[in-house]
């Protein structure tokens, strides 16, 4: 074969197979696309169904939590319209209640109406018979009606007279044999039967000292022991060269004894500062508080008297420290308690409530610097306040003739008092005045706004003021010494000059943990 009709040929043979080989190329190319996009539409309608139907069952969760809601909101409704409706019935049988009500009231004013115009009636008929009667009687008499008032008024007067005046006659006699010679048995026995010890009390106490070194550490540097001493504890506290002792100076021997405890146990301990000078002071203070409330229980005990409130026996006891011209109160008190409850045995009365009576006659004595008024009518008030009965707060209150008695009780306690009193060597009338000058110096300063405490030291020389430091400055602290030094001239009658010195203290507390 011709080389050239080969190669022709060839390239035709060649041509077709790259024709047909590309026709099939294109076809499975073609088969496969339509392939993936059919598969695409498929896979699509799938995901657009999944999406519909999680839809659906979203909206379906939704409804149902809407529907439980709204039957919820329903019911709530539904509970609160029946709450209205029954509310509805008790408010409309509570307007029938009033409506009922109302028609009684109408009927029993109209029928109290008509009996009120029946009994004026009557007593119109009744005001006529009586005045037919009067002049029927005044014409029968000759007399008219301030006549004949006057003659039976008269005749009842001269027969009461005459009575009464022969009653007293027959009695008088034999009462005025037998009263007194009754009243001095009655007061004789009783005072035969007690007997009390008596002791006077001093306004100063000493405390014994290991050395005269001891002084300088209680006087501390530039007095500043001393001063917080005195301070706290409201004394005049006296070191001079008497060896071994250091004197302990104040009216109130509750006070008295406090300082001297106190001191006693600084001497002791050794520390001698201020900061443990008030710590002893508080301690020997809560220490005092429970010593006056056994001394109240244990003179209650003495004198037969029971059932006292705690705070009625807590005053009690105070009294123990309290004179009444140099007669301690609180004997003074058991004294009478038991010349009382004796009296009253004699006459046949309540001895206990009669030993009551006298035993709390003087508890205003406990008070009376810290309340207004005389101690018979602050002991009354203590007494009611606390639960004592009526005859127990009137002998308080009229044992010294304040008041009209209204009771035997009282008139008793006012004997009983007097005899313990009046006995030989029971009181002195110096102690009590200076005791009563210095507490009217107390009672004074602590009138003023913004005092806290208030202390008459050097035998009443001195009143030394406590004061609040948020309430009163320093410009007022130094008004406040001047006007109370121009009260104390113009109200108190006192020996000599009173310096009053008013303390004003701020205090700064740091506590480290």
């Amino acid at each position: 074969m011709d080389p050239t009709l080969a190669l022709v040929l060839g390239l035709a043979l060649g041509l077709v197979v790259g024709f047909f080989a590309e026709r099939m190329l294109k076809s499975s190319t073609y088969k496969t696309a339509k392939q993936i996009i059919d598969e695409a539409h498929r896979e699509g309608e799938t995901i657009k169904k999944s999406a519909e139907v999680d839809i659906k069952a979203d909206l379906m969760k939704r409804r149902e939590g809407l529907d439980r809601e709204i039957d919820k909101l329903r019911d709530d409704l539904k509970e609160q319209e029946r709450r209205l409706d029954k509310r509805e019935v008790q408010v409309e049988e509570i307007q029938n209640d009033m409506r009922k009500k109302e028609r009684m009231v109408e009927g029993m004013q109209s029928r109290l109406t008509e009996r009120l115009k029946s009994v004026e009636m009557r007593e119109a008929e009744l005001s006529k018979i009586v005045k037919q009667e009067q002049d029927e009687l005044f014409k029968i008499s000759g007399l008219n009606k301030d006549q004949a008032t006057t003659r039976l008024l008269d005749r009842l007067g001269q027969e009461l007279r005459n009575e009464t005046g022969a009653v007293i006659m027959k009695h008088e006699a034999t009462i005025r044999e037998t009263v007194d010679s009754k009243a001095r048995e009655i007061i004789g026995m009783a005072v035969q039967r007690y007997a009390s010890a008596h002791t006077s009390e001093t306004t100063v106490s000493t405390v014994d000292i290991p050395n005269d070194e001891m002084k300088g550490r209680i006087i501390g540097r530039e007095g500043r022991n001393i001063r917080a001493f005195e301070k706290a504890t409201g004394v005049d506290v006296i070191v001079d060269d008497t060896p071994g002792v250091v004197i302990v100076s104040a009216f109130d021997n509750v006070r008295r004894e406090i300082g001297k405890i106190t001191l006693r146990k600084l001497i002791q301990d050794g520390r001698i500062h201020p900061t443990r000078i008030e710590e002893i002071v508080a301690e020997t203070q809560k220490e005092m508080d429970e010593h006056i409330l056994r001394l109240g229980r244990e003179g209650a005990q003495e004198a037969g008297v029971h059932g006292l409130h705690e705070k009625l026996l807590q005053l009690m006891g105070r009294l123990n420290f309290r004179v009444s011209y140099s007669q301690n109160v609180l004997r003074h008190s058991i004294e009478v308690a038991h010349l009382t409850g004796m009296m009253a045995e004699q006459l046949g009365l309540d001895a206990d409530l009669a030993r009551r009576c006298g035993f709390t006659h003087d508890i205003g004595k406990a008070a009376d610097h810290e309340m207004e008024g005389g101690h018979p009518a602050i002991g009354a008030d203590l007494l009611k306040r606390y639960g004592e009965g009526g005859e127990v707060v009137h002998s308080a209150a009229g044992h010294h003739d304040d008041i009209r008695p209204e009771y035997i009780y009282t008139v008793l306690v006012a004997a009983a008092d007097a005899i313990s009193a009046a006995r030989p060597g029971a009181r002195r009338e110096t102690l009590e005045k200076y005791v009563r000058r210095l507490e009217e110096l107390e009672a004074l300063a602590c009138g003023f706004p913004g005092v806290e405490q208030t202390f008459a030291i050097q035998a009443g020389r001195e009143v030394r003021v406590i004061v609040d430091s948020k309430q009163v400055n320093d410009r007022e602290a130094a008004a406040m010494a001047r006007d109370i030094a121009k009260a104390i001239e113009d109200q108190l009658t006192y020996p000599g000059e009173v310096r009053v010195t008013v303390l004003r203290e701020t205090r700064a507390v740091g506590i480290a943990r």
